[in-house]
C-alpha cells in the first residue's frame, strides 16, 4: 500500500504519531489539520470506531482489503477477535522486519521487502503480507548486506527499547528468528481492537 499522504499530517489526523519522526510534528501540533482542527466536535459511536480501524490500519501501512481479511481470519479462529486480529497482523513479513530492528519505520520494511532484499528459511520472499511461523528464519539476502540501509541497521540505530520477546534477533547478523507467537500484551500498536471488532461486526 502506498500512501501518499505527509505521514505528519496523517498522525495529526489519526491522533497518533506514526513514526518517531513524526513525534516532535505531532507534539507540536496534536490537532487534526485543517482549519476547523482545533474545534471540539462531539463524535458519533461510528466515527469513533472507524478512527480506531484506521489507526490500527496504518500502522501497518496496509490496504482497507488487508484489513478486512486480518479481521476476518480471526473472527474464525479461537480466542479473542481483537486480540487474534493484532497478533496475525504482527505475524506479517513487513512487521516482523520492522520490530527486528532491520529498518527505520513499517513504511521501508515493506519497500525493502517488496524489492526481494529478505529470504524466509533461506528462500527469498517479497511479499510483505507473508504470515511467519514459530521456527522461521528471517534474514537480509547475502548480496544486500552492504547496502547503507542494513549497514545502519547493524549497529543497532533503529532499536528504540526493548527488542520485541517472540523474536530472537542478531542484529550484527541481520537475522531474526520467530521464537514464538506474538501476545497481544507485547505488540507496542496504538489501538483498542475491540472497536475495531465492532466496527467490522457492525
Amino acid at each position: 500500500m502506498n500512501n501518499s499522504r505527509p505521514k505528519a499530517k496523517l498522525s495529526r489526523a489519526l491522533g497518533i504519531p506514526l513514526t518517531r519522526k513524526c513525534v516532535k510534528y505531532f507534539e507540536r501540533r496534536p490537532f487534526p489539520p485543517g482549519v476547523h482542527g482545533r474545534g471540539r466536535r462531539k463524535s458519533s459511536d461510528y466515527q469513533v470506531r472507524l478512527l480506531e480501524k484506521q489507526r490500527l490500519r496504518h500502522q501497518y501501512n496496509i490496504s482497507e482489503v488487508q484489513m478486512r481479511a486480518a479481521y476476518d481470519a480471526a473472527h474464525k479462529a479461537e480466542g479473542k477477535t481483537g486480540e487474534t486480529m493484532v497478533t496475525l497482523l504482527e505475524r506479517r513479513l513487513d512487521a516482523t522486519v520492522f520490530r527486528a530492528g532491520f529498518t527505520r519505520t513499517i513504511y521501508q520494511a515493506r519497500q525493502l521487502v517488496v524489492h526481494g532484499h529478505f529470504t524466509v528459511d533461506g528462500k527469498k520472499v517479497d511479499r510483505p503480507g507473508y504470515k511467519l511461523k514459530p521456527g522461521q528464519v528471517i534474514e537480509v539476502k547475502e548480496t544486500s548486506r552492504q547496502k547503507p540501509p542494513f549497514q545502519i541497521a547493524a549497529t543497532g540505530t533503529h532499536i528504540d527499547g526493548p527488542t520485541a520477546p517472540y523474536l530472537s534477533t542478531v542484529l550484527e547478523d541481520l537475522r531474526t528468528t520467530v521464537v514464538r507467537a506474538p501476545q497481544r500484551s507485547e505488540v507496542p500498536v496504538l489501538c483498542d481492537e475491540q472497536l475495531v471488532v465492532e466496527y467490522y461486526a457492525r
